[in-house]
């Protein structure tokens, strides 16, 4: 088990309140929680920027599967990258459009060189990258 220490934050009336808003909305028993998570956030956000950084992330994007040759041509993106692709999801939304969960791990920069190729294919209607830490640290 992990050893806790406390320390005091000093932060102005207005910016407690807003924070305290937040913490609410998004259920946190305390501030600490919140303010744990906050700081996991700016580690992991900071470890990102490290292309060579371990990373695990999914990209999440929809697409209009009617646009000729889409399907072949993001087929072929994940197949130059398998050495970084744990899994895949496929939906079908409607008629026309899919959305397509890309599970990746590998170094940061690569995560998103492939991810911006994928989002930058023509008939990607949108998309993110969502990465965090691999736990290891």
């Amino acid at each position: 088990m992990t050893h806790l220490l406390r320390f005091g934050v000093s932060m102005d009336a207005e910016l407690l309140a807003a924070f305290d808003q937040l913490i609410s909305r998004k259920g946190y028993a305390n501030r600490s929680e919140a303010l744990r998570d906050l700081v996991r956030d700016a580690i992991v956000e900071t470890q990102w920027a490290n292309a060579d950084e371990p990373t695990v992330a999914a990209l999440c994007m929809v697409y209009d599967h009617h646009q000729a040759e889409l399907s072949a041509k993001l087929t072929a993106l994940q197949h130059d990258f398998t050495e970084h692709i744990i899994s895949t999801l496929h939906v079908h939304l409607d008629h026309r459009h899919c959305l397509e969960v890309v599970v990746l791990r590998g170094p940061a920069g690569e995560l998103k060189q492939f991810s911006d190729r994928m989002l930058a294919t023509r008939g990607v209607k949108h998309g993110q990258l969502v990465m965090t830490g691999t736990g290891q640290r």
